[in-house]
């Protein structure tokens, strides 16, 4: 039983690993135009996982679990704040400036 557990966490901790890079490779080529709706959709992204934390923290399994949906809520709602704080401030250099009176 327990080989099988570090079998699964080995293969998670690996999808995890493959699927961080891929996502960086992905974004790290989208051009500056497409900045904003990216944003706009890893602040959904993190607003579901900030849910789902939230779900879990009602009734944790055990210690780890409860340490790890307080991690993860934490870093959702930084990464959720974050977010739309730098697309509001990428919108406001798209504003046409009014000419000083």
């Amino acid at each position: 039983m327990v080989g099988l557990i570090q079998t699964d966490l080995a293969i998670n901790l690996l999808i995890f690993v493959l699927a961080t890079f891929l996502g960086l490779e992905l974004v790290r080529h989208v051009s500056r135009l497409l900045h904003t709706p990216l944003m706009s959709l890893t602040n959904a992204i993190s607003s579901i996982s900030f849910v789902a934390a939230l779900i879990v923290l009602v009734d944790p399994k055990n210690d780890l679990i409860l340490a790890i949906a307080i991690i993860a809520v934490a870093l959702a709602a930084t990464n959720i704040v974050s977010g739309f704080m730098i697309t509001e401030r990428i919108l406001r250099m798209f504003k046409r400036k009014e000419a000083k009176k």
